[in-house]
């Protein structure tokens, strides 16, 4: 199936490695072409020349208040386009709430929270008819996962906020979608699921959770994320897309 995506430009946030860096690989190997984003100019330079010559890499913070302009600038400079962004950000401190501190809460606040929301509105008036905003959420927008109180306060927002421009955007045909990845074997769902104390049967015990009773692999997510950006997808939007292997069932 031929997705539409040669020469589309996407900016692809927390890209350096994990689920943003999944979905940058799926995106060019398709034909697009991508800014790749990291915090560390070192691992930016290594994602993109992974990449090859479609992808250029820009360290910037999603917390930086120029941060989004200074991308999506790039992509034009670069490739001469702006097709879509997919605000992927890391994952906030574990903890619970008596652990948690407000400059914990402040810091993820401004770059997992506010970030997205300057990094989304930018897109958006910059965006024309075809674009697409995506973000890399989780599944506590549907359930709080124990352990990760920050993330289950922020996360719901954003999937408010994305929900809030579908219809926003709608008319200018302008897409936004969000992904819910659950077990994904990532660095960070590893150390989380304590996968280096007892590796086999700590492993054992989350997959026996998944109705596909395995973990995901991170280009299961890429697919379905270069998909969700493509203009394969210009029907859908407004959505939150689990790719969990099944764990949430319903409508």
């Amino acid at each position: 199936m031929d997705l539409g995506l040669k020469d589309r430009v996407y900016v692809v946030t927390g890209a350096t490695r994990g689920l943003g860096n999944a979905a940058a690989r799926e995106l060019v190997a398709d034909g697009a072409k991508v800014v790749v984003t990291g915090r560390e100019e070192k691992s930016v330079a290594e994602a993109a020349s992974a990449l090859g010559p479609g992808a250029v890499g820009v360290a910037a913070d999603n917390a930086d208040p120029e941060a989004a302009a200074r991308l999506i600038a790039t992509a034009r400079e670069r490739f001469g386009r702006f097709d879509g962004v997919l605000i992927s950000v890391g994952g906030p401190p574990p903890g619970f709430v008596a652990d948690n501190t407000d400059e914990q809460w402040q810091a993820a606040f401004e770059s997992v929270f506010l970030g997205a929301v300057r990094l989304a509105r930018t897109a958006a008036a910059e965006l024309a008819d075809g674009g697409v905003i995506g973000f890399v959420l989780s599944g506590s927008v549907h359930e709080p996962i124990p352990g990760l109180t920050i993330s289950n306060g922020l996360r719901p927002g954003l999937a408010g906020l994305a929900k809030s421009l579908a219809d926003e955007l709608g008319p200018r045909g302008i897409r936004v979608v969000g992904l819910l990845p659950g077990r994904v074997d990532t660095d960070r769902v590893r150390e989380l699921d304590g996968l280096s104390a007892d590796p086999e049967a700590t492993r054992a015990a989350a997959e026996s959770r998944i109705p596909l009773r395995r973990y995901g692999a991170p280009e299961e997510f890429g697919r379905v994320s270069a998909f969700l950006l493509s203009p394969a997808a210009s029907y859908i939007t407004g959505v939150m897309v689990p790719v969990d292997g099944g764990v949430r069932h319903g409508f």
